[in-house]
């Protein structure tokens, strides 16, 4: 079947006592068992029931099976959000005196996590160009815990080669970790790119038109997790599932950060109609960048859609003919992108990618803008550039009001 039909038609784990089509939404905390020695064999995870929302939840859990079903993942995990999805893998993943090689284009956040956070915890980000391969091989070490890389960066708009960055790290016995956000798995399956482990903001095109804050953590089985230093003894026991049984039985347990019942029943029907919205939001995006292109005073479009774009190739590789619905164009300097941004009446000015609503956003002054002077110059952001994310209204007014504001 069809992948979209095959999300839509995934069916409960059990019976809905009414006969509902649609997940029903189990907003409570605790459940009740029937004796002692059932609420034993559930906490110890032998019969697989649920015991409390924070560790499972009937709505979520089937939203992780909606998620299996549409990427082909072993094992899903639901979480608060996306940074929640990034923060819980790498608190599986690395340790003190390891390091993660990745690159300084990186969505604000990650960057921030990486270089702020996870070092005061003895981890190190070891920055290279994302884009050379040979470069990321080289830099690799016997500390280093996974290669990380965005699909597509965000607002950089440089598309990662995930084939040859997953040989680099599997030649070195190392995983690959992939952002896949930008692009969802109707389009490209990252997992048999040769992701290891995907991470996900469900905010964005699964939520279907900003429901609900969401993340998500997928685990393809493919990783030998004997290779790492520290999930090796846990290989023993659980083998290709070693990073799911860290990550489900301790670091998402004590971290907390689950998604909610009501945003996985959101995101259920997201999924739904995930495909349709994704490609017509791909098509807008590609007329678009071929419009700004024509009018007067806007000084680059970088879309990897556009045939003389450094990724067309690879994203026509990996994305085929719906290459995303994100991209950036520059005007002269700030104050002319802020004088453009004021004259939008309906494009919104707003964060987030992949609403239902097109969406524009300066990123220096804004994601970017809590960062160092020193770490803005790392991140490399044009204080001339602006990010839209286009969304499902005509193409035609969203034309007529970028060329009335410009």
């Amino acid at each position: 079947m069809d992948i979209s039909t095959r999300i839509i038609n995934k069916r409960f784990g059990k019976d809905d006592a009414y006969g509902a089509i649609a997940m029903p939404v189990y907003s409570n905390s605790a459940f009740e068992f029937d004796s002692a020695e059932a609420m034993e064999d559930a906490f110890m995870g032998r019969s697989g029931e649920h015991t409390y929302s924070r560790i499972s939840n009937p709505t979520v859990t089937f939203f992780e099976q909606r998620v299996a079903e549409a990427s082909g993942a072993k094992w899903v995990t639901a979480t608060a959000s996306g940074m929640a999805a990034i923060a819980d893998t790498f608190v599986v993943a690395a340790r003190a005196g390891a390091n993660i090689v990745t690159g300084t284009h990186l969505f604000g956040n990650t960057f921030s996590l990486f270089m702020i956070t996870l070092r005061d915890f003895g981890v190190e980000a070891r920055f290279c160009d994302m884009t050379n391969p040979e470069e990321v091989s080289a830099a690799i070490d016997e500390n280093t815990c996974a290669v990380f890389a965005e699909l597509i960066t965000n607002p950089h708009m440089e598309v990662a080669d995930v084939e040859k960055l997953a040989a680099a790290a599997h030649t070195k016995n190392v995983p690959m970790i992939v952002d896949s956000t930008v692009v969802p798995w109707t389009v490209c399956k990252t997992g048999a790119l040769g992701a290891d482990i995907e991470v996900v903001s469900s905010t964005k095109y699964i939520s279907g038109g900003a429901t609900g804050i969401g993340g998500l953590i997928l685990d393809h089985g493919t990783f030998d997790w004997s290779k790492s230093i520290k999930l090796k003894s846990l290989s023993e026991k659980f083998g290709q599932m070693a990073f799911s049984a860290k990550l489900r039985n301790e670091v998402f347990r004590n971290l907390g950060a689950c998604m909610s019942p009501q945003t996985a029943a959101m995101q259920c029907l997201g999924l739904e109609t995930l495909d349709l919205r994704y490609r017509r939001a791909s098509a807008g995006a590609s007329e678009l960048a071929v419009f700004l292109q024509t009018l007067q005073g806007v000084k680059n479009v970088n879309y990897n859609g556009l045939p003389d774009n450094p990724y067309y190739e690879i994203s026509r590789r990996q994305f085929g003919e719906n290459p995303g619905a994100m991209l950036t164009f520059a005007l002269r300097d700030r104050a002319e992108c802020y004088a453009f941004m004021n004259r939008l009446q309906i494009i919104r000015r707003a964060t987030n990618l992949f609403d239902n609503k097109s969406l524009i956003i300066h990123p220096l002054s804004t994601i970017y803008g809590p960062l160092s002077d020193e770490y803005k110059a790392l991140v490399e952001v044009p204080d001339d550039m602006m990010r839209l994310s286009v969304g499902l209204e005509d193409v035609e007014d969203l034309k007529k009001d970028l060329a009335q504001a410009m």
